[in-house]
């Protein structure tokens, strides 16, 4: 029990650090007796607002991560249905490598192609390079859950007049929801803290939150209340949904490792 909480007070101590600095003053931040006796401030989430325009980058953020999650669902559903099957494991393999490269591999031709094209700083860069995490993550969670699916429902479904298609979207798509909410959260949730690509990728009209961080840093000091002010604005959400969703996650992360 002593490790459970030792552990736990490890992982829950800087956030709970960063939600305190977001309401001190710089000079608070920065004082060692100030911790947790302090006169709090709403000045750093005003300021945020305010001065840095989050609004704009929280709308961002949103349309990208949900945009690029349902083009991802879009293809990757029909895509690990297929793999699993004609049992295309070859091609399952594939697309886990895909998932396993390095994304910075991908920065520079992207952006080479995206800026040929006049697609730099436009939502359809953003959301292509994110569903480069998303797409191959769907797919090999769901793989699993239509191989545990059983053939017969398939099968009985065909007799009654369906086609493959039909088939797909009115038997196996609900009976795969928890595989369907899971690998979506998860690839929002990817999308949402995903960095380089929008460090290449995004300008002005596209920053997204975590890009947008970058504000309060200069070259010669770091606004660190304003600082932590956007990281539990960028983590809230995130946050709100992990808890929500968390019966979902469990079941579905539980439900794509059982077979048989």
């Amino acid at each position: 029990m002593l490790l459970v909480l030792v552990v736990t007070f490890m992982f829950l101590f800087p956030f709970l650090w960063m939600i305190l600095a977001s309401f001190k003053t710089q000079s608070q931040i920065m004082s060692k007796g100030s911790f947790l006796f302090f006169e709090p401030t709403f000045n750093n989430y005003k300021s945020v607002f305010a001065e840095y325009n989050y609004t704009k980058y929280i709308i961002n953020s949103f349309v990208v991560g949900l945009l690029s999650t349902f083009f991802a669902l879009v293809l990757g559903l029909p895509a690990s249905y297929a793999i699993a099957k004609y049992k295309q494991h070859g091609l399952g393999l594939v697309i886990l490598i895909a998932r396993i490269i390095p994304g910075i591999s991908f920065m520079i031709p992207w952006f080479i192609i995206f800026s040929k094209l006049n697609l730099a700083d436009t939502y359809t860069s953003l959301i292509l390079s994110h569903m480069l995490v998303g797409l191959p993550f769907i797919i090999w969670v769901m793989i699993s859950f239509y191989e545990n699916l059983p053939s017969e429902l398939e099968e009985a479904a065909r007799v009654d007049g369906c086609t493959i298609q039909s088939a797909f979207v009115r038997i196996l798509l609900p009976l795969s929801s928890p595989g369907i909410i899971t690998s979506s959260i998860l690839a929002f949730i990817f999308s949402w803290n995903n960095f380089m690509f929008s460090l290449v990728l995004s300008g002005d009209k596209t920053k997204t939150l975590p890009i947008a961080v970058y504000s309060f840093m200069s070259y010669s000091e770091i606004n660190w209340g304003g600082l932590m002010a956007a990281a539990v604005i960028i983590t809230l959400p995130i946050l709100v949904i992990a808890l929500i969703m968390q019966r979902y996650i469990i079941t579905g992360i539980t439900a794509g490792a059982v077979k048989g």
